[in-house]
């Protein structure tokens, strides 16, 4: 880095403070046993919720997908984002709002627990703009595909 660079910088944003502040929370949260489940359905839901109406429309279309084609993944939040784990605990799938952080699109990301790999290059992450049929079938092949 150069001493300009030192410069530029303001440290985190308060949008990524908040997340960090949202994971702290989770992470204290997921010590309980029993309604785990049910908490993190319940948490992700209440999530969607609070996004803005063209992000929330599509948090609640992917969620369908994955609940759909993927019953399997249990709910939760992550880092205060919508998120689907595995058996183990792992973040297979998540979605991303374009408020959460002030960008443009959101994304739909996978993480490497899913089975996405392609030789030796593949996405994990997709901007997500709006909902369709294409959308929508490509969404389920990726879903299908990671947790295979």
């Amino acid at each position: 880095m150069t001493g300009s660079d030192v410069e530029e910088s303001t440290g985190f944003s308060a949008e990524e403070r908040a997340a960090m502040r949202e994971r702290a929370a989770e992470l204290r949260a997921g010590g309980r046993k029993g309604a785990k489940k049910a908490d993190g359905l319940t948490a992700v839901l209440d999530r969607i919720a609070e996004m803005a109406p063209e992000d929330r429309a599509l948090a609640e279309r992917v969620h369908v997908v994955v609940t759909t084609h993927a019953p399997h993944l249990a709910p939760k939040t992550w880092y205060g984002m919508p998120a689907y784990t595995n058996a183990e605990g792992k973040v297979v799938v998540f979605f991303q709002d374009a408020g959460k952080f002030g960008t443009r699109y959101s994304t739909l990301g996978f993480n490497d627990a899913a089975t996405l790999d392609d030789g030796d290059l593949w996405p994990v992450s997709f901007a997500l703009r709006a909902w369709g049929p294409a959308v929508e079938e490509r969404v389920v092949g990726l879903v299908r595909t990671a947790t295979a």
